[in-house]
């Protein structure tokens, strides 16, 4: 492959699918959210059921704020930028929380 090759690099469908797989996930984590809210609420308020829903819902802003942000990133130009590592560990803290939460909530 010459250098004017890899300097014409066609991404093809990739950064689309990348987008699409962010959308998916921020709408699973949506449900996942929603869904041990309803759970935790459905026998009736408690503190540390309040509290397990704020924070759930919390960690569900974070990581719905990050996917945006990478969703925009990926629409923004025929190059986007490649996920940092920084984003990339929020990302996975803000889900692997969430599913804690969620899971602490149903129980």
């Amino acid at each position: 492959m010459s250098e004017g090759a890899a300097a014409e690099r066609d991404p093809g469908l990739q950064p689309e699918r990348t987008r699409l797989a962010w959308r998916r996930t921020t709408l699973s984590g949506t449900v996942s959210a929603v869904l041990a809210v309803k759970t935790a609420l459905h026998g009736g308020p408690t503190p540390a059921t309040l509290v397990g829903c704020a924070l759930c819902c919390a960690l569900w802003l974070g990581f719905l704020s990050l996917a945006h942000h990478r969703i925009r990133t990926l629409t923004s130009s025929d190059t986007p930028r490649a996920l940092t590592p920084r984003h990339a560990t929020v990302a996975v803290l803000c889900t692997v929380a969430m599913a804690v939460c969620g899971a602490a909530l149903v129980l």
